[in-house]
């Protein structure tokens, strides 16, 4: 059988994490109508692609370094927010505060845009390095973050941009 790191699944899942990490990396070079058409575009892919990945027994337990280090993260998040202006901003009903409050949580495409961003960023860089062990728990370690945390912010951040995206056309 063929290994999971270096099937098809595997594979299709590491382009699109790349094509994403460019497309946010370069975000300040967009405007909004661009950058909002493709996230809607690539995040679905990017869901599609990780949850399909079958599920993967080896765990080599590798040190995997970071990548996506404090300040490419806040420089990554600023560049969303400034081209999102207003529109950052959403009512999230999936935050774990929101069972402790009265009111709405607002949050962050950017910052959602941002924590996907840091896992598929370390996940790529990791991948690159071509050694198997290490490509294998990175992935691991990204399909795990998924599972817990940035698969929801995907889904919420698209909810968000999808609202944005035909909100602009409809302008």
């Amino acid at each position: 059988m063929e290994e999971i790191v270096f099937s098809k699944y595997t594979i299709d899942f590491a382009r699109a994490a790349l094509e994403y990490c460019t497309f946010v990396e370069n975000a300040k070079d967009s405007d909004k109508k661009t950058f909002t058409d493709n996230m809607t575009k690539i995040l679905p892919l990017l869901y599609l692609k990780v949850s399909i990945i079958p599920n993967i027994k080896v765990n080599y337990e590798s040190d995997l370094n970071s990548k996506v280090n404090e300040q490419l993260y806040a420089q990554v998040e600023q560049n969303i927010a400034e081209l999102l202006g207003d529109d950052n901003l959403y009512l999230e009903t999936f935050h774990p505060d929101i069972k402790l409050s009265d009111s709405p949580v607002a949050v962050k495409i950017s910052e959602d845009l941002a924590d996907i961003y840091q896992d598929l960023g370390n996940f790529i860089a990791v991948f690159k390095n071509g050694q198997k062990e290490t490509m294998n728990d990175s992935l691991i370690f990204c399909i795990e973050n998924f599972c817990r945390y940035w698969g929801q912010r995907l889904v919420n951040a698209l909810r968000a941009l999808h609202y944005i995206q035909y909100q602009l056309e409809i302008e």
